[in-house]
């Protein structure tokens, strides 16, 4: 017995023919490339934090603010990553399958090399204790050239960056 009856297989037939597909080709522009706002960079002395509190992989939220934190490095900025409750997983030495390091899928790797790539080109994560322990993840995992921090920390990095007029990127994702 076939899956599908005559009458499904020509509303499939139908439906794959409505639009022509491709509908442009391989490296066809769909979208315009003009930039509204200027390409700003940091002045001496301006900071820029990022806060991430979201896992990795669960959404792109996490990834997104560590590839907008180094963008603000490479403008100059002194930026600085702040993971804390679930994103403290972020900066987990850890990752992979089969074994550590190793990609199970495509971009398993990408938040841990994106925080390598941050902090080789001289940018700062920290990343919340509480955060870790929440979670079962132990301190020993972190990746090397993380800052474990206090849980209040927190609050008081954000205080101490908005007193020096830093740029704010908080990231929450629930």
């Amino acid at each position: 017995m076939p899956l599908f009856d005559d009458e499904i297989l020509a509303k499939i037939e139908t439906s794959r023919n409505e639009i022509p597909h491709p509908s442009t080709e391989k490296g066809t522009s769909i979208y315009g490339s003009t930039k509204i706002f200027p390409d700003i960079q940091a002045e001496p002395g301006q900071s820029y934090l990022t806060l991430i509190h979201g896992i990795a992989h669960e959404s792109s939220v996490s990834f997104v603010a560590c590839l907008q934190a180094l963008r603000a490095l490479r403008k100059g900025f002194d930026s600085v990553v702040y993971l804390y409750g679930p994103g403290s997983m972020n900066a987990i030495a850890t990752r992979g399958f089969p074994t550590t390091g190793d990609s199970a899928f495509p971009g398993e790797q990408n938040i841990n090399n994106t925080l390598q790539t941050f902090m080789d080109e001289g940018g700062t994560v920290f990343v919340c204790r509480f955060g870790l322990s929440l979670h079962g993840l132990r301190e020993e995992d972190l990746m090397p050239g993380t800052i474990p921090c206090h849980p209040l920390d927190v609050q008081d990095a954000l205080i101490y960056f908005a007193n020096k007029g830093a740029i704010i990127n908080s990231t929450y994702m629930v």
